[in-house]
């Protein structure tokens, strides 16, 4: 039997939830913001998405940026994705989303692992901060990942203005490298009518998008 593609959709309000879900939605990122790339979502929308979501055992996981614009931090920033951490968590979130890099576009480890243990047992994900890397910078971050039991890392495989079908080699690279430690989960330009196509060419059981699933209600 055909194994299940895994749907991760990734929306910017309540108000699609229901009909991401009833489409085929097996995991939800929810975030504001999608124009610049996504900033942490308010409270209001956290908490009742968690409770419809828990209500159809699907998971929700919250993104955690403070900003549009870049992924290297001040201090006072990350005390703010501290506690947003703190609240997504309150409010029933399944795991979080977030990244921090240095000015090198390395991993900003003291911020990563700050951000980390205010998750408290939630999914780790390193979101698309993970795209602001070179190579060699990937794979220690890969590592990095897999040794603090990280849950997956998002990643187009090149930067958004390329298309997914322009990164399907470098993604190729990135989950060979990674070899099953930590899951390599593809988004950007993923849709409902290329996934499959996608998901089979990279050999992947999940992916991203947030036209991932029709978001058009089927109830009259």
């Amino acid at each position: 039997m055909k194994p299940l593609l895994l749907k991760e959709a990734c929306l910017e309000n309540f108000t699609d939830l229901p009909a991401a879900c009833l489409n085929g939605a097996a995991r939800i990122e929810l975030c504001d913001n999608l124009a610049v790339g996504g900033t942490t979502p308010s409270k209001g929308v956290i908490a009742e998405a968690a409770k419809y979501c828990h209500d159809k055992n699907i998971l929700l996981i919250v993104l955690i940026r403070p900003r549009k614009g870049n992924y290297v931090y001040t201090d006072t920033e990350i005390k703010i994705m501290e506690a947003d951490i703190f609240e997504a968590q309150a409010l029933g979130a399944d795991g979080i989303s977030f990244g921090a890099l240095t000015p090198d576009n390395d991993l900003d480890l003291e911020a990563m692992n700050q951000l980390g243990a205010a998750a408290g047992g939630m999914q780790l994900i390193l979101h698309m901060a993970f795209d602001e890397m070179d190579f060699a910078q990937q794979k220690k971050a890969i590592d990095w990942a897999a040794e603090q039991g990280y849950e997956r890392i998002l990643t187009h495989g090149g930067p958004l203005s390329q298309s997914i079908t322009a990164t399907v080699s470098h993604l190729k690279e990135l989950i060979a490298y990674a070899a099953g430690r930590v899951s390599i989960l593809p988004g950007g330009g993923i849709t409902a009518e290329n996934c499959d196509k996608i998901a089979k060419e990279l050999g992947v059981s999940q992916v991203h998008g947030s036209k991932i699933v029709s978001l058009k209600s089927t109830q009259k």
